[in-house]
């Protein structure tokens, strides 16, 4: 049996595309920082999916939970899911949350995706990252993290790149949402710099993005944005940032007031 890899998948998004992967027929390793989340993913999936500890910020940790995939089976998907969320100017963020963003967020994602690829590179499979739509656009308020989904973009462009050079079998796939409604999301409603992740009429739900990361295993894509109409703005956005920054504000003041409307629900 064919085995994948989900890490930050204790709940949330990671659960959901662990859960549809198990569908699809793969043994799934899920892994999480949360140990007993972990484990509670892989119970309710039930079949072959196990359950490891897994501080994704460790290269060390990566390389063990690709081993521990191929000894179950042949690993052909991974999944670079963990991440963190926190928001504010730069200067009010301590050095310990800028540093565990870049860690987690986008050293994660680079740690991951080598393990991967040493474990595919002879029979092929593919490398599936979570970006943000934060990725294409400046977010003031959410810079460093913008920043790090920034960096999970251009990595995963060039890593396809150097992987096509090399002729290895293998893709890579950056998935770019705008916010989702999970607990990473709501936990940070209460800032005031939360507007702009609430400036859309909804949030995209856990099962709208985890749909769009399964079917990349059946076809894979090198970049995916959603919802559409948003990554519509934000490509148009993207070649003249100082009037993104005018446009964003609009939308931030937008977002406040649906985000009180949130709030008080």
């Amino acid at each position: 049996m064919n085995t994948a890899v989900v890490t930050g998948s204790g709940k949330g998004l990671g659960r959901q595309i662990a859960r549809g992967l198990a569908d699809k027929g793969f043994a799934v390793l899920v892994t999480d920082i949360d140990e007993e989340a972990a484990k509670a993913t892989a119970a309710a999936i039930g079949g072959q999916a196990w359950a490891m500890w897994q501080d994704v910020r460790d290269p060390a940790s990566h390389r063990a939970i690709a081993e521990a995939a191929d000894e179950r089976g042949p690993l052909k998907v991974w999944v670079n899911n963990a991440g963190v969320l926190s928001l504010g100017p730069v200067w009010e963020l301590d050095d310990d949350t800028v540093r565990r963003h870049v860690e987690v967020n986008f050293l994660g994602v680079v740690w991951g995706s080598r393990a991967a690829i040493d474990s595919m590179r002879l029979d092929g499979g593919q490398v599936i990252n979570i970006a943000s739509l934060s990725s294409l656009v400046p977010a003031p308020g959410l810079a460093v993290y913008g920043g790090t989904k920034s960096a999970v973009l251009g990595y995963s462009i060039s890593l396809q790149g150097d992987l096509l050079r090399a002729e290895l079998p293998i893709t890579v796939s950056a998935v770019c949402p705008d916010a989702i409604d999970t607990d990473m999301v709501r936990n940070v409603a209460h800032s005031k710099e939360a507007g702009l992740l609430f400036s859309a009429k909804k949030l995209l739900t856990v099962d709208e993005v985890a749909d769009a990361v399964l079917d990349l295993v059946d076809k894979p894509r090198l970049v995916v944005t959603m919802p559409r109409a948003r990554a519509t703005l934000a490509h148009l956005l993207r070649p003249f940032p100082t009037t993104g920054l005018k446009v964003l504000e609009r939308f931030r003041r937008l977002g406040e007031r649906r985000l009180s409307a949130f709030r008080n629900r």
